[in-house]
């Protein structure tokens, strides 16, 4: 049978009145709108299902001499439900008031079991999707199940959120009424975690593509394509199954539960792990940003990243709001030090949190004094936690500091070896006895040492590896995975944010692996936690003039598939041929060996001083590349000509025996004093290869975008005979909007560049990597706020973006998109308005009137808009989202089209004034009152007075109106800079009456 037949006779069973083969006999209510959605696509149809459950198993004691292999024992259900579970009622079951006559005595087993769907699949293509999309709701566990050829491909979706406690038997309970109550309790936090991953999993199966058959707007006869072969997904699910091919590493935004995944929206902030066997979490303490207001932070929350669960610490006191600081563990608990209070106020205090009993308490320290300072880096040994460089003011340190959490004791270590200089923004980790420093800013220059400490010598070492160099960056994260080291993230974001850096300390050579999905993440000043074989990104972001605020989403990486795609970049195998010291190979001296590219492979172990020795004698070919062979084990150095030379120069390698033991150069012997024939000696000695015949990768100076734009442009100037001057006009930095890029409106002013215009839009769209190419322009000075940007390079101006998982498009040549308001339109996203009637008197492209929809679940929004672009984007973004059957888009003027009495809420999102609709605004709400969020641009000084402003004319307006309403600020957002010292404010205003 194949799999369209049997697709239709399991649909056709589970639509029938007949009970199926499942204890209960027919299908768990809560999920059979998901699996409508999962069946009605043409690859896939469900095999068996359960939402979830709390249940007591009953089953028989096994027997005393049973020597047979563990096997299923059979059982009934004592207690089922696949709701949140009555705790007086399983404990009224559990300790009834007459005792139960069993015999022979039963084993009692509480348990919780999350949603588990067996899924067939058309073919392997669709399953990895499916898997994918589960993985990315959250159910990590998911996977192929049966897979071959001319076989049944089935996949299971599934998660770890389950539990198994055993209560004793039914003639003697180990457990009380209390702890059963506590179990009862725990099982339905399970379950209602359970529900919202799967009410998440629909929703990823709808925005990928899948549809509702209850839904209004599909047909029946809708052709589905099959998006298992052409789209593209942000994670990889080749590692659920043996075998399966893997392309991508396995990245995935960790979907959140309990508290918003906004509190997660922070930069600045620190984080440590838990890694117990009980409890695997993470602690992520105070920074910059979090739910609402933008602001610094000290709460202290707690994330399971394997369920997803984020909850609030309750704590007694806590540190002071902050960014900047550092935390470390130390048994079982973290300490938090140092960190920026406000621009003026650098903190240098201690804090200690009790993990188990959930207790901050502020430390007094004795020993030489800790300065103030932020932005440095920790890391903790055994009981001691060591502190090295950070900023206080305009100040950058370059000092060690070692606190003894025993004694709570500070000590400054004094410079020895070869010390790191003064930096910032750097970050460090510790590797059984050693530190690790990679990184940082040092007031001039971007950073890319690596240095090492042993906390037993107290010895600091520049240290060499071999591999390719990650890039200079500050703003970064390290972690320890194994014997990894990774790096991830940092300034300059183009450099670094598309790439995960790792050393591998027993090979001693740096290797990367691209992260293609990382591309719209910000991970500068976020927290890298390993947990398990999962790298925990927390946070990160930067704050814009011109766009606002971005924050990047919390992410799970798999390190075990990273660490294995990194490894198995290695260079083609060239034909290798030792160094041989024979007289006899004289005659090997030929024109053609001699105009091949040499390459000189030595162990990794003796790969540093064959370096040096290369060096020294000019041998080594700095216009190729250095790289690694047989999986690392090996480093291959290109060399000259003149090595070529001197090699058949020097017949009898064995003839200077000067220098030839190991311990004379390992003791210090200068590569001065000896002679070329016994450099070439060492080299032989320890194992060198000659390399011949092999294909080499000249090495590649990178150029910034401005680099390559001013070489392009000047030789375009050349060839016209224009002069340099007009340099000066070119750009040094531009935005993205989609797939275009737009330069600024000052640049390529002069009427000269009209005359040569075709070249130099190719010259530049090629420097920028841009498909399309735009200029700004004003925006215009009337009533629509239209556009004015000119598309250069490209057909039109139409463009996609999504932020906060909403997808919004427009034509930017007519309307505009404004990036500073990303925080208040994730505000607006988060209102409870469920039950609500918004009217929003300015909606443009959808810039709130989404969100009101998408993410506030509003019941209906009526969408005022005269901008006939805006409204062509408006309903084409309605569309997109999936949310037009409840909007209502007016168009013209909203004094005139404006509904009257209807609204709960009324959004009046123009600049710099929106009081020209005051009194529109007023007329919108219902009888009794309402909520309007007023915006307008305001000078820094009068913030205070523009809110009594706001409060005495609505109020006016209300009382003219006819209203009797007592009108009141409830709260002012600061959106943002709009310009010097002026700001965008959002006035939420109460009406009531």
């Amino acid at each position: 049978m194949d799999f369209e037949k049997r697709k239709a006779a399991t649909l056709a069973s589970i639509r029938s009145s007949v009970t199926d083969k499942s204890p209960k006999g027919y299908l768990d209510e809560p999920i059979i709108p998901l699996l409508e959605t999962i069946n009605h696509h043409p690859s896939y149809f469900t095999t068996s299902s359960c939402s979830g459950r709390v249940s007591i198993l009953s089953q028989p004691k096994p027997k005393l001499n049973d020597t047979t292999k563990k096997k299923a024992r059979g059982g009934s259900w004592l207690y089922i439900t696949h709701d949140p579970a009555d705790p007086d009622l399983v404990i009224s079951l559990l300790f009834p008031s007459k005792p139960n006559q069993i015999d022979p005595p039963s084993e009692l087993v509480f348990r919780f079991e999350p949603l588990i769907i067996a899924v067939e699949c058309k073919d392997l293509g669709s399953a990895q999707f499916l898997v994918a999309v589960a993985i990315s709701a959250g159910f990590r566990e998911s996977g192929i199940t049966s897979c071959g050829d001319g076989k049944r491909v089935i996949i299971a979706i599934r998660c770890s959120i389950r539990m198994e406690v055993p209560l004793g038997d039914t003639q003697k309970l180990m457990v009380s009424p209390e702890y059963v109550k506590f179990l009862v309790d725990i099982a339905n936090e399970k379950m209602d975690a359970n529900r919202k991953r799967t009410d998440g999993f629909g929703v990823a199966l709808t925005s990928n593509g899948f549809k509702n058959p209850n839904a209004n707007d599909v047909d029946e006869d809708d052709n589905y394509e099959n998006l298992a072969g052409d789209h593209d997904l942000s994670i990889n699910s080749g590692d659920l199954h043996p075998g399966l091919h893997q392309d991508l590493i396995l990245l995935s935004k960790l979907s959140i539960v309990g508290e918003t995944v906004e509190k997660l929206y922070l930069w600045g902030h620190s984080a440590c792990m838990i890694d117990k066997p009980d409890r695997k979490e993470v602690i992520v303490f105070g920074g910059f940003g979090g739910f609402g207001r933008h602001a610094r932070r000290n709460e202290s929350l707690l994330l399971d990243p394997s369920c997803g669960t984020l909850k609030l610490i309750a704590v007694n006191e806590s540190p002071s709001a902050r960014l900047g600081h550092t935390a470390s563990m130390v048994g079982d608990f973290m300490f938090v030090i140092g960190g920026r209070a406000d621009p003026l106020k650098i903190l240098n205090d201690v804090w200690r949190l009790d993990i188990p009993k959930g207790e901050w308490s502020s430390q007094r320290c004795i020993g030489s004094e800790f300065p103030p300072r932020h932005r440095h880096a920790a890391a903790s040994v055994g009981s001691k936690v060591y502190i090295f460089g950070g900023l206080y003011n305009d100040k950058i340190v370059s000092s060690l500091h070692i606190l003894d959490t025993k004694d709570l004791q500070w000590k400054e270590i004094e410079q020895q070896g070869q010390w790191p200089c003064a930096r910032h923004s750097h970050a460090m980790v510790a590797y059984e006895s050693q530190l690790f420093m990679f990184g940082g800013y040092n007031g001039e220059n971007v950073l890319n040492d690596l240095y090492s400490f042993d906390v037993q010598s107290c010895y600091w070492k520049l240290e060499v590896i071999s591999g390719k160099w990650p890039h200079g960056r500050f703003s970064h994260s390290m972690f320890v995975y194994k014997h990894i080291i990774g790096i991830i993230g940092g300034c300059p974001v183009s450099q670094n944010c598309q790439e995960l850096t790792l050393l591998d300390l027993k090979h001693r050579m740096w290797r990367s692996v691209r992260l293609e999905f990382m591309n719209k993440e910000l991970f500068v000043r976020s927290t890298a936690s390993v947990l398990g074989d999962d790298l925990i990104v927390i946070g990160g972001g930067a704050a814009c003039y011109a766009f606002g605020t971005k924050f990047s989403e919390p992410v799970k990486i798999n390190l075990v598939q990273s660490v294995t795609m990194s490894e198995n970049h290695v260079p083609p195998q060239p034909e290798d041929v030792s160094i041989e010291s024979n007289k006899n190979n004289a005659d090997l001296k030929t024109e053609t060996s001699l105009s091949q590219p040499w390459v000189i492979q030595l162990e990794r172990k003796y790969a540093k001083f064959g370096k040096d020795i290369l060096k020294n004698f000019g041998w080594l070919d700095l216009e190729r590349k250095v790289y690694s062979n047989e999986k690392g084990l090996c480093i291959c150095f290109p060399v000259t000509e003149k090595f070529s030379e001197l090699f058949h120069e020097k017949q009898l390698l064995g003839e200077d025996k000067e220098g030839s033991e190991d311990d004379k150069l390992i003791k210090g012997l200068s590569l001065k004093d000896i002679s070329s024939s016994a450099a070439l000696n060492l080299l032989k000695e320890h194992g060198a290869k000659k390399l011949i015949n092999v294909s080499f990768e000249a090495k590649k100076v990178a150029k910034s975008p401005v680099q390559r734009m001013r070489e392009d442009i000047t030789s375009v100037l050349k060839q016209k005979g224009l002069p340099e001057e007009l340099l000066d006009e070119l750009p040094q930095k531009w935005e993205r909007l989609g797939d275009i890029v737009v330069l600024p409106a000052t640049s390529f002013k002069d009427p000269a560049w009209r005359s040569i215009s075709d070249e130099v839009w190719c010259a530049v769209s090629r420097s920028l990597s841009a498909n399309r190419l735009a200029r700004q322009g004003r925006v215009e000075a009337n009533g629509t706020r239209d556009s004015t940007l000119e598309i250069l390079v490209g057909d039109n101006g139409w463009v996609d973006h999504r932020e906060n998982g909403i997808l919004y498009s427009f034509d930017a040549t007519k309307c505009m998109f404004s990036w500073g308001n990303l925080s208040e339109k994730l505000r607006m996203g988060n209102m409870a308005c469920e039950n609500e009637v918004v009217v929003d008197l300015f909606a443009g492209i959808g810039y709130f009137v989404l969100p009101f929809l998408v993410r506030a679940k509003a019941r209906i929004v009526y969408a005022c808009e005269w901008n006939p672009h805006a409204i062509e984007a408006l309903r084409r973004n309605l569309e997109a989202n999936s949310v037009s059957e409840r909007c209502i888009i007016l168009e013209g003027d909203n004094r005139i089209t404006a509904p009257k009495g209807v609204a709960d809420r009324v959004n009046l999102g123009l600049i710099p004034s929106s009081e020209g609709s005051w009194v529109t605004a007023i007329q919108a709400l219902r009888p009794e009152g309402g909520v309007l969020h007023v915006h307008g641009n305001v000078k820094d000084s009068d913030e205070s007075s523009w809110g009594e402003h706001v409060t005495k004319t609505l109020s006016d307006i209300a009382r003219a109106e006819g209203h009797r309403w007592e009108v009141t600020v409830e709260h002012i957002e600061k959106v943002k800079w709009y310009a010097p010292r002026i700001r965008h404010l959002v006035a939420d205003v109460r009406c009531r009456s």
